[in-house]
């Protein structure tokens, strides 16, 4: 199965300079966030792929106009031919603007998280859009990641954990993957191919 992880930044090879077949072989589109309603949209549409998605913290156009023909999973455990999806999105709160959520808000998503990831037998992968404290974050207040997010990789320990929010620009030592225990952890900033 080969997915299409992508975040922040539309990219313009599968966009502005778009052609035909450029999506053949997706199987899945996850978006971690921060990306124009439209460009979910096209990517759907011009693919023959599902696109399942979390909310960035500047995706607050999403209540107004969400993204057509994709799937929002905040807050949900959805199962993709058998592969395990929680979607947790936002970032910290930094601004108390939109999809903005402290330690304690983040922690009461994963624990109501806890028995549908119990009923479905555990969780492959942690779709969210901030990334977990120390592992892929930033050390700036808006791009730091969640300490919560450590405990639930420690307890349930998904395949991967993926996330945006930390644009690779940021510095130029930021990695794109990391190995946390048994979890392969995945900035999809921009887009990034996973074959499993």
């Amino acid at each position: 199965m080969k997915l299409l992880l992508i975040s922040d930044q539309e990219d313009a090879y599968l966009w502005d300079y778009y052609k035909p077949g450029r999506l053949n072989g997706v199987d899945l589109i996850l978006s971690c966030g921060d990306l124009k309603p439209e460009y979910l949209s096209f990517l759907v549409t011009m693919g023959r792929a599902p696109v399942m998605y979390v909310r960035g913290n500047h995706d607050g156009v999403y209540s107004k106009r969400p993204p057509e023909g994709c799937e929002c999973i905040e807050d949900r455990l959805v199962t993709f031919n058998g592969l395990r999806i929680l979607g947790l999105g936002g970032s910290p709160v930094y601004s108390g603007g939109p999809n903005q959520y402290s330690e304690r808000q983040m922690q009461r998503r994963i624990f109501r998280a806890g028995l549908p990831i119990a009923l479905a037998g555990g969780v492959d992968i942690l779709l969210s859009h901030a990334p977990a404290r120390g592992w892929g974050d930033a050390d700036d207040y808006a791009h730091r990641g969640f300490e919560c997010f450590n405990g639930f990789i420690d307890r349930f320990r998904p395949r991967y954990h993926i996330h945006g929010h930390v644009h690779l620009s940021y510095g130029a030592n930021l990695p794109r993957v990391l190995q946390r225990g048994e979890t392969t952890v995945i900035n999809a900033c921009s887009k990034y191919y996973l074959e499993l």
